[in-house]
């Protein structure tokens, strides 16, 4: 397999206590069973666990694009309305685009579990040819907000924003990344579809 269709994901947790030590890290353990389940295709990461403070911050996704070269990246915690909350201001300066759409769709499905999702500021850019999407920080809000909302019986009500990272990752000139249907299905439009072998 070409190393170029393997995709790479820094994964990205922020969190003073949880960086020196005080209690154990939720995010990072979270964010790799999410993708496991999910992503069909080749990949792997590179993970970091930080203190949330804003060099630290920009210069470990300075880090991750220019230097590892990841296609994607997904951070957790930071997001709040807190002094030490710098997660969204640190993503955006290193930004080259916005890409807004991630975090209002983020908060729209966090809205249906907890009123408090108004507080969250998380927000999603580009770098070069990666996409940086800051998630929210608990296990439980990181897979809604990728996963989507599901019904009783178990079909799909809301789309997670996990469906179009797919491909806007192909947009960016990334390797197509294909997913597992039952956790969560990539949406392309036909003519970005590869043609599924007999």
């Amino acid at each position: 397999m070409n190393g170029n269709e393997e995709l790479l994901v820094g994964l990205v947790s922020i969190s003073d206590r949880a960086a020196q030590g005080v209690y154990e890290d939720q995010g990072l353990p979270a964010l790799d069973h999410w993708l496991r389940l999910a992503v069909s295709s080749p990949w792997r990461s590179e993970t970091r666990l930080i203190a949330d403070d804003r060099p630290s911050i920009e210069q470990t996704l300075i880090d991750l694009v220019d230097r590892i070269g990841c296609h994607l990246i997904l951070t957790t915690g930071g997001t709040g309305p807190a002094a030490r909350d710098q997660t969204p201001e640190a993503t955006l300066a290193v930004a080259d685009r916005l890409m807004p759409g991630f975090g209002e769709e983020m908060r729209r499905i966090s809205l249906n579990f907890v009123p408090t999702a108004i507080l969250s500021r998380q927000v999603a850019v580009i770098r070069r040819q990666t996409l940086i999407v800051n998630l929210p920080g608990q296990p439980k809000a990181i897979r809604e907000t990728l996963e989507g909302l599901r019904t009783a019986d178990g079909s799909l009500l809301v789309s997670g924003i996990f469906a179009a990272i797919p491909y806007c990752i192909d947009l960016l000139g990334g390797p197509y990344v294909e997913t597992r249907e039952e956790v969560v299905k990539a949406f392309r439009p036909k003519s970005a579809q590869r043609s599924q072998p007999a």
